[in-house]
């Protein structure tokens, strides 16, 4: 029998182990504590779970390696699964920094559709002390090559990896039952990632995550015909028909869509040291040009910018967990704007985005849902300064996609993706106002972003002031939305002060209520608009602008949103994660609170029965939605009159010369700018203060350009011509 002192003990297999069992504990510990924040406001038996957790499955695999005898296999085996177990760490650690939530296996595995742009944010989410996330690799490869660390020959006894897996699996039990009897159904409902981080760790929150994508993906193989007469009742059910005072207000008109990325709703008429952050949005917004909303809120979930576009554009939610467009967008079948404006009303379609047509998957995704133009980063110069790490500047987009949108056929839908408002929030100095000083906080994100928004601003005025000289303006509408948040609810806080708030007295409600983002439809020349107080989100904005453009039957579509402008919608407020809001009531991770922001710790019995009614709402509005996209249910439904789209007949290389071929071939009959400005170009009317307009195209860029379609076909999709 061998004998250890206390060093031997040490330098065993056994003692190895342990070893990476507890640093790794210690690393969790200090992410659980400094940067996911787990145990505040935790229970008592949240507090054990949490301490414990992170101990059975890291257990359980780097044990795996008493299994190989042998110390070349033993050793490597159990570095590179605890190695493993930090990558996984360390990665949620920077996610959560910037989305607060944790990476699902459905991110994880469209990462490579996600990515671009995410180094330089990645490093302003670094902290100095992740440098204890990877130390010890760095002693580890010190003491082998200094030949301080030496294997152990001796194999230890047979039953070690079973007792490793046992201690492992009764670890796991107790966190489990803890977690059952604090939170019941933990497992069998729908989770919260934080609480399945808090009772069951990491690893398992993964795992489990993993095998929920896996049963969606086999549900989606077994879905059948039948099972969209459900969603079907849903939405004859919940949709609301009639006609309001807005009702094809804008039939025909070109559709400018600005996506104001990450700006929240509290920008709006905010004045900082004296200044408007955003003057030329606050004009719009108080235009009565303008039906902007003030309790408009932003519904997104992991999917971010892509579960705001897909809302926008399909009626319905992006997924529980990870982003729709990565994950089912490359043959998911949507009823999108672009089809059915195409095929309804003669538009034409296009996106003009500055950042790489692969980011998010939108290469695959806009051809699914129609659009027939995608003039992503690869049609701009993005070299030397022009771009940020997630594209061309706004003020820059705008500009060098005059020389596209001029030649698009009317009438047109076309968007527009900003991008440098997006975290960091950070703006090179020649771009900065210097007239405009921003806030003095704690938080160097909180101060950047108003500099940003304020960018922002001047971007879409010069955009605005080129409508107008060019004469769109008279032709068209423009709706302008905030996608998602920009400030984190790790931020908030630092941000209080600045909205006149206590940061001592700040509490979920607070966080909930900074979840508004704009929307404003504003219609130049017309004058009947105003503020309206009516209570909406994303997943209502698709069956509002089909009435608003005038689309005849808009109801036959599939949507679990209700036109804003309805006098009979219900007014509640779905979130992705099943919170909710109304004008009465906010459900905030199961806390209750009035409008006025008091928590309601007793509520009443018909309190209960009123919440109870709108929480059956919620649930059955996202489940409806859910089933839709993850069984792909739109694949055995086709509205009257609507043709299913073929992504392969669409092609985004060339996109130029196919809308010169089309010119050419309508001859006289040609709607677009071009042509009506007697075959001359609008460019010339189009003034912008970007200092790195005329800068020349340089071999540098802060970003790799990559165009995924190449060859060319004859038009921008299989449709038809605009006439």
């Amino acid at each position: 029998m061998r004998h250890y002192s206390r060093i031997d003990w040490l330098k065993s297999r056994v003692g190895f182990v342990l070893l990476l069992v507890i640093l790794f504990w210690a690393k969790s510990m200090m992410a659980y504590i400094m940067d996911f924040n787990l145990f505040s406001g935790s229970s008592v038996i949240q507090v054990i779970t949490t301490i414990i957790n992170p101990l059975p499955l890291p257990l359980l695999l780097i044990g795996l390696a008493f299994y190989f005898r042998k110390a070349r296999l033993f050793y490597p085996i159990a570095i590179v699964l605890y190695f493993l177990n930090t990558l996984l760490l360390y990665l949620n650690v920077i996610y959560y920094r910037e989305f607060t939530d944790f990476m699902s296996v459905a991110t994880m595995m469209g990462y490579n559709k996600v990515n671009q742009g995410l180094g330089a944010s990645g490093l302003a989410l670094t902290n100095i002390h992740d440098i204890f996330f990877w130390i010890d690799f760095v002693v580890f490869i010190v003491l082998f090559f200094m030949k301080k660390f030496k294997f152990d020959r001796v194999p230890t006894q047979k039953f070690m990896g079973f007792a490793f897996s046992t201690l492992a699996i009764f670890l796991f039990t107790i966190t489990l039952t803890l977690g059952e009897i604090d939170r019941p159904q933990l497992i069998t409902r729908q989770f919260d990632s934080t609480y399945m981080v808090k009772y069951l760790g990491l690893d398992a929150f993964t795992g489990y995550d993993g095998l929920r994508l896996h049963g969606v993906r086999e549900e989606r193989k077994s879905a059948k015909k039948s099972d969209i007469d459900k969603a079907l009742a849903y939405v004859k059910k919940h949709n609301l028909s009639g006609v309001t005072k807005y009702t094809g207000i804008a039939k025909g008109k070109n559709v400018f869509v600005i996506h104001l990325e990450s700006f929240q709703q509290f920008s709006i008429n905010l004045k900082i040291n004296g200044q408007e952050v955003t003057p030329f949005l606050n004009s719009i917004y108080n235009s009565d040009s303008t039906v902007a909303f003030d309790n408009f809120f932003n519904q997104v979930g992991q999917g971010k910018t892509s579960d705001a576009e897909n809302m926008l554009e399909t009626g319905t939610f992006g997924l529980p967990q990870g982003s729709l467009f990565a994950s089912h967008g490359a043959d998911q079948t949507f009823e999108a704007m672009p089809a059915i404006l195409h095929q309804t009303e003669g538009y034409s379609s296009a996106v003009f985005h500055g950042n790489n047509a692969s980011f998010w998957n939108r290469n695959n995704v806009y051809k699914n849902m129609g659009y027939q133009y995608f003039f992503d980063a690869s049609y701009y110069d993005t070299s030397g300064e022009k771009a940020m790490g997630y594209g061309l500047k706004d003020k820059l987009l705008f500009y060098d996609s005059i020389p596209y949108l001029e030649r698009m056929q009317q009438p047109f839908y076309a968007k527009y993706i900003t991008v440098t408002n997006h975290f960091p929030y950070s703006l090179d100095e020649q771009d900065k106002d210097p007239n405009f000083q921003t806030t003095d906080t704690d938080s160097a994100v909180v101060n950047g972003y108003f500099e940003t928004n304020h960018y922002l601003d001047q971007s879409i005025k010069e955009f605005y002031d080129y409508l107008d000289k060019s004469g769109l303006s008279k032709t068209s509408i423009v709706m302008l939305y905030g996608d998602h948040y920009g400030i984190s609810n790790t931020e908030n806080k630092s941000l209080a002060s600045v909205l006149g708030k206590s940061a001592d007295d700040w509490t979920n409600w607070d966080n909930q209520q900074l979840q508004r983002v704009p929307f404003m439809i504003n219609i130049p020349g017309w004058h009947g608009g105003g503020i309206d107080h009516t209570y909406g989100g994303e997943i209502d904005v698709m069956p509002t602008m089909l009435r608003v453009l005038g689309v005849d039957d808009p109801e036959q579509y599939v949507n679990v949103g209700q036109d804003l402008f309805n006098d009979k919608r219900n007014q509640i407020v779905a979130f992705r994660n099943k919170d909710w809001i109304t004008p009465k009531y906010s459900m905030v991770s199961g806390e209750l609170y009035n409008h006025e922001g008091t928590l309601i710790e007793k509520p009443t019995k018909a309190e209960k029965a009123e919440v109870a009614k709108i929480q059956d709402e919620v649930n059955e509005q996202l489940n409806i939605s859910d089933s839709i996209n993850q069984k792909d249910l739109l694949r055995f439904y086709t509205p009257k009159g609507f043709k299913p789209i073929i992504a392969k007949n669409y092609n985004y290389s060339n996109g130029l010369a196919k809308l010169e071929k089309l010119e050419k071939t309508l001859g006289p009959k040609s709607t677009d700018q071009y042509t009506k400005n007697n075959s001359t170009t609008t460019q010339g009317l189009y003034e912008t203060d970007a200092p790195e307009k005329d800068q020349p195209r340089s071999d540098s860029s802060r970003m790799k350009q990559v165009q995924p379609d190449s060859g060319d076909v004859t038009d921008g999709g299989d449709d038809t011509p605009n006439p």
